[in-house]
């Protein structure tokens, strides 16, 4: 899992190496734009909030304001907090319609008990495992930010994280706070067999434990999910992706409409025909 390269949070705190520099270049990567959007509507997804109702929403490492766009493309209301205020000044350029707040996770959310309907995050979440100064613990500062989201969530919400952990041992520690904190569920890993395609979200529930949603690209099974993360070495269909998104593909389609027939929705029945690609006309 520990990637060769080095990790953004090995460079320096957060709100030094997201400059106004970083921030810009953050913001004006097409691909980056592309990935965040794709992240943040499947946290959304995974979030499991009612449809066609508008919810308050709190996005955690908001950054720019990318996953925020989402939220507002999907009608919901939200509240960003980063701590960069590079990344910040950029978000309110863009005037994105969320509510900003400067904020250190780590140091807890200042909000009120049940304000929230829920909470996506993406890849911000790991930046807690590392200490940037002799006072920080990362245990604690993990279960400072837990335990204060806990009580700002409303009950019966959830709290979805998309992160990058750099081993197993960064992943114990984290769902170990969270658990400690009052949260139940645990790891949903999308497409686990690829090394390209693979995606954690650490999807909590507050003050009601939940049946842990099924990662994408995994084999339908009527056995009961685990709260355990489970890896495998097999190689599968999508080790040619080449780091492209499965989304939207025909596999990935499949998924979805398997996931809304649990969910009881009306779907249309599956034929030959189902996500094939169609030849371009001129």
């Amino acid at each position: 899992m520990a990637s060769s390269c080095r990790r953004p949070e090995h460079t320096a705190p957060p709100d030094v190496f997201y400059n106004e520099e970083e921030a810009k270049k953050y913001s004006q990567n097409s691909r980056m734009i592309e990935i965040q959007t794709q992240m943040s509507e499947r946290a959304v997804e995974l979030l499991n909030l009612p449809e066609g109702h508008p919810s308050f929403l709190l996005d955690v490492g908001c950054g720019s304001g990318l996953s925020g766009d989402y939220l507002s493309e999907e009608g919901h209301y939200w509240v960003g907090v980063d701590i960069s205020t590079a990344m910040l000044d950029v978000a309110l350029d863009r005037e994105v319609e969320g509510d900003l707040l400067v904020g250190d996770m780590g140091q807890g959310m200042p909000f009120r008990p049940g304000t929230f309907d829920g909470c996506i995050s993406i890849s911000a979440l790991q930046w807690l495992c590392n200490a940037d100064k002799r006072t920080h613990s990362p245990p604690k500062r993990l279960y400072t930010f837990f335990s204060t989201l806990y009580s700002s969530l409303s009950r019966g919400a959830r709290a979805v994280f998309q992160l990058y952990p750099e081993n197993s041992e960064q992943l114990e520690l984290i769902t170990t706070q969270a658990m400690r904190a009052g949260f139940s569920g645990g790891m949903v890993v999308d497409y686990p067999n690829s090394s390209k395609a693979k995606k954690f979200f650490l999807c909590l529930f507050a003050g009601a434990s939940g049946v842990l949603p099924k990662g994408l690209g995994t084999e339908t099974s009527d056995r009961a999910v685990s709260n355990q993360v489970q890896f495998s070495g097999q190689r599968c269909r999508f080790k040619n992706m080449k780091g492209k998104s499965a989304k939207k593909g025909r596999d990935w389609i499949f998924e979805k409409k398997e996931r809304r027939r649990r969910q009881g929705r009306e779907v249309r029945a599956d034929t030959k025909y189902t996500g094939r690609q169609r030849r371009p006309h001129f």
